[in-house]
C-alpha cells in the first residue's frame, strides 16, 4: 500500500493537571501533538504506511517530537530541520458548564519560518498516494501557507487524492493573510473536506439555517447541514466528498457524537455517541480525519462503513489522556458493532 502524508506543524503541549486552572499549577503535564501529527499517528495505528513532514528546530526539545512520532510508527525520514524552537501550547482542561482554554505561544516557529523551496515535494509524493493538510498550517504564517499551496499543487498533478481539515482557529490568522482567499484556493484542489458547522462560516461564510450551535448544541439534527454539504460541493467542484462532525455540547464534561457525509447525491448519517464522563476531547476532530481517511482506503464502496468508522474511532478518542487517538481497529469495530460496555478484557 502507497503512503499517506501528512503536512503541518507539531508542538509541545503544556497541560493543566487534572482539572485545575492555569493559575493553580506548579507543574504541566508534557505532550507533543498537533493537528496533522494527530492523524498520522491514527493511521499509523490502523497500520496504514503514513509520513510526516514538518520542520522542527535542531534541539533537544525538536528531537523529543520526532522521537514522538517514530515511538508511534510514523515516518520521519522528510522532516526537515531548522529554525529556533517548537511551538507550545497551553491547555486549561474544562469541566460541566466552564469550557477548556487554550493559550498558543508559536511565533516564530520553526515551521512558522518555513519558506517554499525548503521541501522537495515531488520526492515525497514518489510513494503516496494521499495528501492531508488542515487549515491550522495557512494560518500559521504566509510561509507556511505558501508551502502548503506548493504541496496540494505537486499533489494536484502527481494525482494524489488531496483531504483537508478545515480548523478554524480563532487565535490564529494573525499575521495579515486573506484568511477566505488563502482557504479557498487551498481547498480548490481537495478531493476530501472535512469540517464543523464553525469552520464552514468563519472561512467562506456558509452556515445552517437557523442553527446557532452554542444554544442548540444538545439538539443538532444532522439534516440541518445537508445545506452546508450542498454549499460546499457547489463552491469546491472538485471535491468528491464533504464530511461534517456533529458535536453536541451539553456541557464540557458531556458531548453528543455524529458524523455526516455528503457524496453530492446522498448524505449519509452515523448514529449519535453520547460522551457522558469527557477525559480529553482536544484532537477529537483529528481522530474522526484519521478515522475517515483509513475508512475511505479500507471500504472505498462503501461511504457508510467509512463514516461509521470514523465517529467510533473519534467516540474513543474522547477517553485517551493526549492529542493523539492511540486506539486499535479492534476496538473500533468493537464500538461499531454495538460493544460500548467498556467491559474488561481478560
Amino acid at each position: 500500500m502507497k503512503k499517506v502524508i501528512c503536512f503541518g506543524e507539531i508542538m509541545l503541549r503544556l497541560s493543566s493537571p487534572g482539572f485545575l486552572r492555569f493559575s493553580q499549577v506548579n507543574s504541566f503535564d508534557v505532550v507533543y501533538g498537533g493537528g496533522e501529527s494527530n492523524v498520522a499517528v491514527s493511521l499509523a495505528n490502523y497500520n496504514i504506511p503514513v509520513d510526516f513532514v514538518t520542520r522542527l528546530p535542531k534541539n533537544d526539545i525538536g528531537q523529543c517530537a520526532l522521537m514522538e512520532m517514530r515511538k508511534r510508527g510514523v515516518g520521519t525520514d522528510e522532516i526537515i530541520f531548522g529554525g529556533d524552537r517548537l511551538g507550545i501550547y497551553f491547555l486549561e482542561t474544562g469541566a460541566v458548564s466552564r469550557g477548556s482554554k487554550v493559550v498558543y505561544d508559536r511565533a516564530h516557529s520553526a515551521i512558522a519560518e518555513i519558506q517554499p523551496g525548503m521541501i522537495d515535494w515531488k520526492a515525497v509524493f514518489k510513494d503516496a498516494q494521499w495528501f492531508h493538510w488542515t487549515g491550522i498550517t495557512p494560518a500559521i504564517s504566509q510561509g507556511a501557507a505558501d508551502v502548503c499551496l506548493e504541496a496540494v499543487k505537486v499533489a494536484s498533478e502527481m494525482g494524489i487524492t488531496i483531504s483537508t481539515d478545515l480548523n478554524y482557529r480563532a487565535k490564529l490568522w494573525n499575521y495579515g493573510g486573506d484568511r477566505e482567499a488563502i482557504m479557498t484556493e487551498l481547498t480548490s484542489y481537495c478531493d476530501i473536506i472535512l469540517g464543523n458547522e464553525e469552520d464552514a462560516e468563519k472561512h467562506f461564510g456558509i452556515k445552517p439555517k437557523g442553527l446557532d450551535i452554542t444554544t442548540q448544541g444538545e439538539h443538532v439534527k444532522a439534516e440541518a447541514f445537508l445545506s452546508v454539504c450542498q454549499q460546499m460541493i457547489q463552491k469546491f467542484p472538485k471535491a468528491k466528498k464533504v464530511i461534517t462532525t456533529l458535536r453536541g455540547s451539553i456541557s464540557a464534561s458531556h458531548n453528543t457524537w455524529a458524523g455526516v457525509l455528503y457524496d453530492g447525491k446522498i448524505m449519509y448519517q452515523s448514529k449519535k455517541y453520547q460522551i457522558t464522563d469527557i477525559v480529553d476531547r482536544v484532537g477529537g476532530g483529528d481522530s474522526f480525519m484519521g478515522g475517515l481517511i483509513y475508512g475511505l482506503l479500507q471500504y472505498p464502496e462503501d461511504d457508510q462503513n467509512a463514516l461509521n468508522f470514523a465517529v467510533a474511532a473519534s467516540c474513543l478518542k474522547h477517553t485517551i489522556k493526549g492529542d493523539a487517538n492511540l486506539v486499535t481497529t479492534e476496538e473500533v469495530k468493537k464500538l461499531m458493532d454495538g460493544d460500548g460496555s467498556g467491559r474488561v478484557s481478560r
